[in-house]
């Protein structure tokens, strides 16, 4: 079989985003530009004849550290070692970093096999929009009015790698809403807010204390249309973001394993209530 392994040009991405969809993974209506940004040669796609048969993303955060994403082979080419090469293309892009994924359960075992050990688990869970009952705090402001210097050394606390370019396309997407809680000046949480194929994600939720986790999810989901489907990606051992998502009628419709090869990155769990997205970590 003549399979061949490229890298996506630009206007490529979004077909990648359409097979996630069809995967039921429920991106949002703006990924692919804002995952494009993150890293412009972090996606690949595999052809036969020169038609699409498979895709998979390795973006590389400043050369250290890599997270492969949008892993899909398209249905009816699956079982011909096309994912084996998208995955060996994937890895060797990112040859000498840290690598981390989000992949499901049931496939731990094949990427242990590939040098990948358990870090923990991600709940999603999906909700309803419906009224604020803490009101809005004055604290809180537009993420766009927070100096994006702060908001990028905020992200290193939960993130191993600089990602100013993702965090900039991210935070002022389109049919999106960022806040932030601002305390005399400082930066102690933000989140965004984004319309997917199926209502909206919030996504990520960072937080220094679970009150401003709260107030911050309370104040994203005011800007939704009452009863819209909402959706947050939760890190399992941070109980107090299960709390969260409980307390607001929230149960979880899958998991994840998030999984890196060694040495895993450090990560201030603790504080954060909502993964930014599977495919970029």
């Amino acid at each position: 079989m003549d399979c061949t392994v490229r890298t996506m040009h630009r206007h490529e991405v979004p077909l990648a985003i359409d097979w996630a969809a069809q995967e039921g993974w429920n991106p949002g209506l703006h990924d692919a530009a804002c995952f494009h940004a993150a890293d412009p040669g972090g996606f690949l796609i595999a052809e036969v004849g020169g038609h699409p048969v498979g895709c998979v993303s390795a973006v590389s955060y400043a050369g250290r550290f890599g997270f492969i994403g949008l892993y899909i082979v398209a249905p009816a080419w699956r079982g011909q070692g096309i994912g084996l090469r998208l995955w060996n293309a994937a890895m060797s892009r990112l040859s000498g970093q840290v690598v981390g994924l989000d992949g499901v359960p049931a496939q731990q075992a094949n990427y242990r096999r590939g040098g990948f050990m358990l870090a923990w688990n991600n709940a999603r869970m999906s909700g309803v929009a419906g009224p604020n009952p803490e009101g809005a705090s004055r604290r809180i402001v537009r993420l766009t009015d927070v100096d994006f210097a702060t908001l990028c050394r905020k992200d290193r606390s939960v993130f191993p790698a600089p990602r100013d370019a993702f965090l900039r396309a991210w935070s002022t997407m389109p049919d999106s809403t960022g806040l932030a809680w601002l305390d005399n000046g400082e930066l102690r949480g933000w989140g965004v807010v984004r319309q997917c194929r199926q209502g909206h994600k919030i996504g990520p939720l960072v937080a220094d204390t679970p009150a401003i986790a709260s107030a911050l999810f309370g104040a994203l989901g005011d800007a939704l249309p009452a009863g819209d489907a909402v959706f947050l990606d939760v890190p399992m051992p941070n109980r107090n973001a299960i709390a969260l998502a409980e307390a607001n009628g929230m149960r979880s419709v899958f998991d994840t394993a998030r999984m890196y090869t060694y040495p895993a990155p450090e990560c201030k769990l603790e504080t954060v209530y909502g993964i930014t997205t599977f495919e970029l970590g």
